[in-house]
């Protein structure tokens, strides 16, 4: 369980980032773009909130090419859920092709990986 720990954390940061980089293309379109990235640094800080203490958490149980394959899996899966639910875009299979590769990295990333007790 203690190994899900930063995983729940680099999803809650996945879901800032993804605002902070994204959001101000629907929510800031008509303010100046001065106004868009000041407020996505405010989100963008909440996002390293959480993901400097899940890398550092993650590096105790997780080499760094592995911690780096989690991160950019949870990215995928919460940019498709943020253009699907809040953009309201439609994804395309090569979306799903591009999220099969990442599938593959995962493999090759923890194929070698020891079960703790």
């Amino acid at each position: 369980m203690r190994n899900l720990l930063p995983i729940v954390m680099l999803v809650g940061s996945n879901i800032f980032m993804t605002y902070a980089w994204y959001g101000h293309l629907k929510d800031l379109r008509s303010k100046p773009l001065a106004v868009a990235i000041a407020l996505s640094w405010c989100v963008a800080f909440f996002e390293y909130c959480l993901q400097v203490p899940a890398n550092r958490i993650g590096s105790t149980m997780y080499s760094l090419p592995q911690l780096k394959v989690i991160q950019e899996i949870i990215t995928m899966c919460v940019f498709a859920l943020f253009c699907i639910a809040y953009m309201k875009q439609r994804l395309t299979l090569d979306f799903l092709w591009a999220g099969l590769c990442l599938v593959g990295a995962a493999f090759f990333m923890f194929r070698h990986m020891q079960a703790s007790p």
